[in-house]
């Protein structure tokens, strides 16, 4: 068993050198990133309607521009929070704040299921509280 397990890790060194370099990467980029998103985003967040701003009605490209961007963002921060799952990182926080970022049918209704997952909603708030700001109203 010891030898399969060298002789893989020898036959696939680039691999694991590749997905140790981006569970590092995206362990500290979440640690930086998260707490400056969930400190950003209005205790209402859950509770108030959606409307889209004026200036970005004013201007299409811009917001499709724009649209796109956190779209993209999103899918990364969806993907890296997959990821985490099964290595070192933020897993659920990743994955919440990638969802929030995009744009879909029933974003809503899954936004809430993970942040009112039992493990979830308590640290967001506890980062939240940390920063002076009001909790998330669910």
């Amino acid at each position: 068993m010891v030898q399969m397990i060298t002789d893989f890790i020898q036959q696939h060194q680039s691999l694991l050198i590749w997905l140790a370099s981006v569970s590092i990467l995206t362990f500290f980029g979440t640690i930086l990133l998260i707490p400056v998103i969930l400190i950003r985003m209005s205790a209402d967040y859950f509770v108030r309607p959606r409307r889209t701003p004026i200036r970005l009605r004013r201007y299409p490209v811009a917001r499709g521009i724009f649209l796109l961007i956190k779209n993209l963002l999103g899918i990364v921060f969806l993907c890296a929070g997959i990821i985490m799952l099964f290595i070192p990182g933020q897993g659920l926080l990743t994955m919440f704040i990638g969802v929030v970022l995009l744009n879909f049918p029933g974003k809503r209704w899954l936004e809430r299921k993970l942040v009112l997952h039992p493990k979830v909603l308590p640290v967001i708030n506890s980062i939240r509280r940390k920063a002076g700001k009001a909790p998330l109203i669910v």
